[in-house]
Parts: C-alpha cells; structure tokens; sequence
C-alpha cells in the first residue's frame, strides 16, 4: 500500500534564536488553513475518525488518544532527554521557550538547570503533578528554571517584553509569548490537552477559550491566538520526531493535530 505523507520542514532553532536576540522580528503571516493530510496511521490508529468533522472528531479523538500508558512524574526526566533531544547534540535538549541547547545532566531546580514546563499550566484544573494530565508527555517540555517561573500560569497571548534568556519570548503581567520557532508547538500541545482530558476519568474538563487570567480554572487561552499560531508554524521535524518516541517508547498515544494540522480548524 502506498502511504504519502507531509514533508515536514525543520526550524532551525539555532538561526530563530539568533534573531530574535539580535533584535530581528519575524513579520507575522496570515496563512491559509491546513490542506488535508494522509500518514500512515489513518487505516489504523485514526480510522474512527478520519472523515469526521466538528464534536464527532473531538469525541472519536478523545477516544483514541485517551488509551494510552501512563508514566510518573520522575520518569518524565529521562523521558524528556529523549523527547527533545538536541538534533546536533546528541548529549543536550532544546529548551522550550528560549532554545537553548542544555546539557541534558543539568535538569534540577538551580538557576543553570532545566526542569519540567507544564505547558498546560498544572494549576488551570488544578491537576498537579499526579499520573494523568501532570505527567502527560504531549504537553511537558523541557524549560530553563528561571523562564519556566517567568511564565508562570499564564495564559497564551501576543504582546509583553523580553527578560533573560527569552530566545525571544515575550511577557507581560497576564500572558505569555514563546519564540516564534515553537508558537504552532505550544498551540496543539494546548489542543492536545484539551481533546485528551474531557473530565470523564477524575479529571477536570479541560478547554480552550478566548481569554486570557483564566487562573485556576480548566480553561487556557486565548483561542484564536493560538490557532493563528498554530497556522503560522506548522509541525516540523522536530515536533514530528517528538511525537513519534512518545508513542512508539512511552505513552503509546499521539498527538492527532501533528499528524493532522486541519484537525484543528474542524473542531475549534
């Protein structure tokens, strides 16, 4: 059988931070929405719901994605040194929101380290660290300690200014910016989420809405900030590669909107 799939594009992470921090700013694209994709999965992993659109596709994705294995918190520290392996560098990972190439031997919580982002702060539903949602791979990245506590619990939003180590990120006192290499990352980890916990296994019913201060509710925003994002960086190498050895190695799930960007403007 003949399977096509996307090419994917790398963002050369190196180069975007190198930007940023020279004071380039990338202009900003109105992209048209995702074109319809194929991957190897559709007959098999995603065949309930290829062909579904709207509250169907959310409900089938759900399904599909909730049958996973789950991992503890502290195994999620080596989970991560493979996960967001440094492609140059074998013995470092890529930080998050400043891509910063770090030793992976530096994770802990010193200035200098690299700890666990919740990208879906833990706090909006009020999840923690416990198995579930506080230890789901799809949404956890490695970030420098002091940017992960710049960020915070912030909602997602465009607009604020750059502090150390940004790699461009932005913040201001209700939202958070990341580098433009990784916008289209946050978003579908923040779909994934939200399509994955449905508040029918413990867990609070997590969405996304159109604001941002959503504090300790189960919502994060905003909305149609991150489908512009989600439009503007499409799923590259990395990301593709991320989700690959989250479901070959650890969860045995995926993340459906990398492999199925136009999923996104289906459901949302």
């Amino acid at each position: 059988m003949l399977v096509t799939r996307r090419i994917r594009r790398w963002k050369p992470v190196a180069l975007a931070t190198a930007a940023a921090l020279a004071g380039l700013t990338a202009s900003t694209l109105t992209a048209p929405p995702a074109a319809a994709t194929t991957t190897a999965y559709d007959t098999t992993y995603y065949k309930n719901a290829v062909g579904k659109t709207g509250t169907g596709l959310k409900s089938s994705l759900h399904t599909i994605i909730s049958s996973q294995t789950k991992i503890s918190y502290s195994a999620v520290w080596n989970a991560l040194k493979v996960t967001d392996q440094d492609p140059n560098n074998s013995n470092n990972v890529i930080l998050l929101y400043s891509g910063i190439s770090r030793s992976k031997s530096l994770n802990g919580g010193d200035v200098g380290d690299w700890n666990r982002e919740h990208v879906w702060a833990k706090s909006h539903g009020d999840f923690g660290t416990s198995t579930g949602p506080g230890t789901d791979l799809h949404h956890l990245r490695p970030s420098d300690v002091r940017v992960n506590s710049i960020r915070g619990n912030k909602d997602f939003d465009n607009g604020g200014s750059g502090f150390t180590d940004s790699g461009g990120s932005l913040t201001d006192s209700d939202s958070f910016e990341p580098r433009d290499a990784v916008k289209g990352d946050v978003a579908r980890m923040i779909f994934y989420m939200a399509v994955r916990y449905e508040g029918g296994d413990g867990w609070a019913d997590l969405e996304v809405n159109g604001q941002v201060g959503n504090g300790t509710n189960p919502y994060m925003g905003k909305l149609s900030v991150l489908k512009a994002w989600h439009q503007e960086d499409p799923p590259d190498a990395f990301e593709q590669r991320r989700n690959d050895v989250i479901h070959d190695s650890y969860q045995h799930n995926r993340n459906p909107f990398i492999d199925h960007p136009e999923w996104v403007e289906s459901i949302w």
